[in-house]
C-alpha cells in the first residue's frame, strides 16, 4: 500500500480523536429501529431531531445514533408506510432506545402521530439511487404472474436490457458483467432463472432492494457500472407465519419463525417449477426433456445482547435443461454469509462479514458413454469485509474498512470421449486474490449544503500455480502471436494492479422541496465477462486480469435537479444527466475462439468506451392512481482498434429512447389494477454488407470491419394485472389469515419484438448463373399474448 494512503488514514485517525475530545461535552442517543409486527430491522427509517433540525438515518441493519448536548428534546422517528413516533427524551447521559414502529394500519401505545414526511429524495445526499420495496415489486403486472426483482428494476430509468430471454440488465451503458450484484453481502454472478425470466432473488424472503447507478458509496468496488444490494428477511421474531403461492410456472413456500422469541428468528423460502412436468405429455416423442429451476434460501440470527448480534445466510439455486439422460446442460449459485454486527459504544458501529460464493455451469453431449463430451466452469469466492461506522456528530458519519477476496477461476474442466477413447481439453485454474481499505464521510456543511466524499484503494493480484503467456504485436483486428511462456509457482505473483478510487457527492437544497445534487466515482473492475452472443447467456466466460489484459476503470459524473410537488409529497420528480467513460474495454476479433481456448487472451481486444445521457422520472405517491413514468435518453459506444476502422461504434445494448410507465390503480378494498408498458429503440446488430458465392453457396461478409452496423425495429409491451384480495370477514369475524389472486397479461397486444434477425440461402437449387435468393427471419422470444394466473397466502 502507498505511504500516502498510510498518511492519509493516520490523519484522518487524528481527527476522530480530536473530535471524540470535542464531543465529550455531548451524549448519545442509539438504538435499533424495527417492525413491531415481525421484528425486521427497517433500513432508512429517518430520526429528526425538532429542536436542532438534524438527525440521522438507521443504517442496513436498522441501527441509528444521534450526538446531542444534555438537555430535553422531541424526537420524530418516520419510515414510508409506517405510523410516525414523536418521542420526547431527557439526555443526561448516553442512552439506547429501541423502538418497534407500527404499519400504518396500525397504532402502537404511549406515542404522538405526526403527519409530517421527509421528502429524503430532496433531502438526502443520494443520487442515482433507486429503492424499490417489496410491496411495490409485489403490484407490478409480472412474466406468467410471478413478480421479480430484476424486471421491476429494469422499469427505472438508466436501466435496460436487450430483450426477453437476455440474462441480466444493463445500467447507464454498462455491459452486464459490469453490475456489481449483492445478496447479503455475497456477489452472484448469474442472476437469472430460466434464460433471464425470473431472477433468482426469491420474493417471499426479499426485504429491501436498492440499486446504484451512480455515487456509489467508498466501501463497495469491483465494477464500473453499478451496484444492485439486496437484502433479505431475518424471519418474523414474534411468531410463526407461512407465506407461498401457486403459479403458472412455479409454486414458493417461505417459513418464518422466532427460535427465541424477540431474541432469534430463521426463514426458509423455497421455489420449484414444474414446465417440465406439465409440457411432458406433449414432448413424450422427443424423449426425457426437462426443462426446470429450483432456489432455496434462507437466513437465521441471534441476538447475544444489546452489542452483539449474528446473521447466517445462504442460496442455492439450479436450472436444468435437459435434452435426454446423456445431454443437457446446467447452471447454478450457492451462497453463503455470515455477519457479526457488533456495536462497541453508542457511536462506534462494526460489522464483520465472511462469504463464500460460487457460480458453475455444467455441459454433456454425444450418444453414449463411449462418445460423449463433458465440461463445466466454475468462479469461487472466499471474501472477508470488515466494516466501521463512526457517527462523529449529527453532521458528521464516517465510514472506514476493507474488504478480501481470494478468487478462483475454472475456465474448462473439459473431457471428451471418441470410440472409448479419451482426451483432456481441460485449461489450468487461475487464481487471484483482491484487496481494497476505503475511507469516506457524509458531512452536512450547513441546513442547505452536505457532501459525502470518500476514497477507495484496491489491488489485485494474479497469482501462480499456472502458465503466463505474452502475446506479440499484430494488424488491427488480428489474432496476437505468442512470443513467450513462463510458468509460476503457487503464490508468486504474475501480474500486479493498483488503483484509487475516489468518491463525492454533493447536495444543495434550495427550499424544502427542491435541491440539486452532483456526483464523481471512480470505479476499478478486475474481473471480465467474456460474450460473443447476442445478450448474456449461461455459458459466458469469467476472465480474471493478467498480464495481458488490464484491469477496467470506470469514472462517472451526473448532475440532477430534485423537486417535490404538493402537500406531503404527493409527486416527486427528478432530470439527471450523466457521462461515464470507459478505459481496457474488452471486445474481440472477427472469428474470435471464446469457448475452452488457451490462447483467449490472444483473440481479444482492448479499447474505450463512453456512455451519455439524460434521465427524467415522474412518481405519484398518493391516491387511488399512482406510480411512474421513467424515461431515457442515452447513448453508449466503444472505440477500439481494429473495429469499425478504428471509430466508434453502438454497443449491442445501445438505446436511444427508453420509456417506461407503471400505474396502480385501486377500483375498492379488494379489487386493483395495475399496468406497465415499456417503449424503447431497437439494439444495434451486426449484418453482412456483401456476400460472395463458392460453388452456389453464398457467403456473407462484412467489407468494412464494421461492428453493430444495423438496428433492430423498436420494441414495445404492454402488461396488465388484476389482484382481487381475499375477504377480511369470515362468519362475521376478521380472518386472520390472508390471501389474494394476481389475473396477468403479458405482452398484451402480442407484438412480436425482434431479439434477433439471421440469413439463410433458399434450400432449392439454382441454375448456374442465375441469383441466389436468401431471406431474413426475425425471431421473436415472445410473439404472443400470455395470459396467467396465480393464488398467493400467508397465514
Amino acid at each position: 500500500m502507498p505511504k500516502r494512503t498510510f498518511r492519509f488514514l493516520a490523519i484522518f485517525v487524528l481527527l476522530c480523536s480530536v473530535s471524540s475530545l470535542i464531543a465529550q461535552q455531548k451524549v448519545t442517543l442509539s438504538g435499533y429501529i424495527k417492525d413491531a409486527d415481525d421484528g425486521e430491522a427497517l433500513i432508512g427509517a429517518t430520526v429528526f431531531v425538532r429542536e436542532t433540525k438534524s438527525g440521522s438515518a438507521s443504517n442496513v441493519y436498522g441501527f441509528y445514533s444521534v450526538t446531542l448536548p444534555p438537555g430535553k428534546y422531541i424526537i420524530e422517528f418516520t419510515y414510508v408506510g409506517y405510523q410516525p413516533i414523536v418521542k420526547q427524551v431527557e439526555l443526561i447521559k448516553n442512552q439506547r432506545l429501541n423502538l418497534e414502529m407500527a404499519g400504518e394500519s396500525q397504532q402502537l401505545e404511549e406515542v404522538v402521530i405526526s403527519g409530517e414526511r421527509v421528502d429524503a429524495n430532496v433531502t438526502s445526499t443520494e443520487m442515482s439511487t433507486n429503492k424499490l420495496d417489496i410491496q411495490t415489486i409485489r403490484k407490478l403486472p409480472a412474466f406468467l404472474g410471478e413478480v421479480d426483482v430484476l424486471k421491476s428494476i429494469q422499469l427505472l430509468p438508466g436501466v435496460s436490457t436487450v430483450g426477453e430471454g437476455a440474462a441480466g440488465f444493463n445500467v447507464r451503458g454498462g455491459g452486464v458483467g459490469q453490475n456489481l450484484i449483492l445478496l447479503d453481502e455475497a456477489p452472484v454472478y448469474n442472476s437469472s432463472h430460466l434464460f433471464g425470466f425470473f431472477s433468482v432473488f426469491n420474493p417471499d424472503a426479499v426485504k429491501d432492494t436498492k440499486l446504484y447507478k451512480g455515487a456509489i458509496p467508498a466501501q463497495h468496488g469491483g465494477r464500473i457500472a453499478s451496484l444492485l444490494d439486496v437484502r433479505t428477511k431475518e424471519g418474523n421474531s414474534k411468531r410463526f407465519e407461512a407465506n407461498g403461492g401457486i403459479g403458472t410456472v412455479f409454486s414458493r413456500l417461505a417459513l418464518e419463525a422466532p427460535i427465541v422469541k424477540d431474541k432469534s428468528s430463521f426463514i426458509l423460502a423455497g421455489r420449484r417449477s414444474y414446465i417440465d412436468i406439465l409440457a411432458r405429455p406433449f414432448l413424450q416423442d422427443l424423449g426425457d426433456v426437462g426443462l426446470n429451476f429450483y432456489d432455496l434460501t434462507m437466513k437465521t440470527n441471534y441476538d447475544f445482547d444489546k452489542n452483539n448480534r449474528l446473521y447466517l445466510s445462504g442460496y442455492f439455486g439450479r436450472d436444468v435443461f435437459e435434452f435426454d439422460e446423456n445431454q443437457g446442460f446446467n447452471w447454478g449459485s450457492k451462497t453463503a454469509s455470515l455477519r457479526w454486527n457488533h456495536v462497541f459504544n453508542a457511536r462506534l458501529f462494526s460489522n464483520f462479514t465472511a462469504v463464500y460464493s460460487k457460480y458453475d455451469y455444467q455441459l454433456e453431449f454425444g450418444e453414449d458413454a463411449r462418445d460423449k463430451f463433458t465440461w463445466d466452469s466454475d468462479v469461487t469466492n472466499y471474501m472477508f469485509k470488515p466494516e466501521f461506522t463512526y457517527f462523529v456528530n449529527n453532521y458528521n458519519e464516517v465510514s472506514f474498512g476493507g474488504s478480501f477476496i481470494y478468487y478462483t477461476f475454472e475456465p474448462a474442466n473439459a473431457v471428451g470421449v471418441s470410440a472409448g477413447e479419451r482426451i483432456d481439453f481441460s485449461l489450468d485454474k487461475k487464481y487471484n486474490l483482491e484487496s481494497a481499505v476505503y475511507l469516506s464521510n457524509k458531512h452536512e456543511l450547513s441546513d442547505r449544503f452536505s457532501a459525502e466524499y470518500g476514497l477507495r484503494y484496491s489491488m489485485f493480484r494474479y497469482l501462480g500455480p499456472g502458465v503466463a503467456y505474452e502475446y506479440g504485436d499484430a494488424e488491427p483486428g488480428e489474432r496476437k502471436p505468442m512470443t513467450g511462456v513462463k510458468n509460476y509457482d503457487r503464490w508468486e505473483t504474475i501480474q500486479t494492479y493498483s488503483n484509487l478510487e475516489p468518491r463525492f457527492s454533493f447536495k444543495y437544497q434550495f427550499n424544502a422541496s427542491s435541491s440539486i445534487k452532483g456526483s464523481y466515482n471512480r470505479m476499478s473492475q478486475y474481473i471480465h465477462l467474456v460474450s460473443n452472443t447476442t445478450a448474456s447467456n449461461p455459458l459466458d466466460v469469467w476472465v480474471p486480469s493478467s498480464n495481458n489484459l488490464k484491469p477496467q476503470i470506470g469514472d462517472q459524473f451526473a448532475l440532477g435537479y430534485f423537486r417535490n410537488f404538493g402537500e406531503g409529497n404527493d409527486y416527486e420528480a427528478s432530470v439527471e444527466v450523466y457521462t461515464r467513460l470507459a478505459k481496457h474495454q474488452v471486445d474481440y476479433i472477427d472469428g474470435a475462439d471464446i469457448l475452452i481456448n488457451e490462447y483467449l487472451e490472444g483473440d481479444l481486444l482492448s479499447g474505450d468506451g463512453r456512455a451519455y445521457g439524460l434521465e427524467l422520472y415522474l412518481k405519484k405517491n398518493v391516491g387511488n392512481l399512482n406510480g411512474w413514468v421513467s424515461y431515457t435518453l442515452g447513448r453508449t459506444e466503444l472505440q477500439v482498434e481494429g473495429i469499425n476502422d478504428g471509430k466508434w461504434y453502438p454497443t449491442r445494448y445501445d438505446q436511444t429512447h427508453n420509456l417506461k410507465v407503471a400505474a396502480f390503480y385501486d377500483l375498492n378494498e379488494r379489487i386493483s389494477l395495475s399496468g406497465n408498458f415499456t417503449f424503447v429503440t431497437g439494439t444495434p446488430t451486426t449484418f453482412p454488407t456483401s456476400r460472395y458465392v463458392v460453388q452456389d453457396i453464398l457467403i456473407p461478409y462484412i467489407s468494412d470491419e464494421g461492428r453493430n452496423n444495423i438496428r433492430l425495429e423498436s420494441y414495445h409491451r404492454l402488461d396488465l394485472s388484476l389482484r382481487l384480495e381475499g375477504k377480511k370477514m369470515k362468519k362475521g369475524k376478521e380472518r386472520k389469515n390472508e390471501d389474494y389472486w394476481v389475473f396477468s397479461f403479458y405482452n398484451v397486444y402480442g407484438r412480436k419484438n425482434p431479439f434477433s434477425i439471421y440469413f439463410s440461402q433458399d434450400e432449392d437449387r439454382v441454375m448456374s448463373g442465375e441469383a441466389i435468393n436468401t431471406e431474413a427471419t426475425r425471431v421473436a422470444i415472445v410473439g404472443t399474448i400470455i395470459p396467467s394466473i396465480s393464488y398467493n397466502f400467508k397465514f
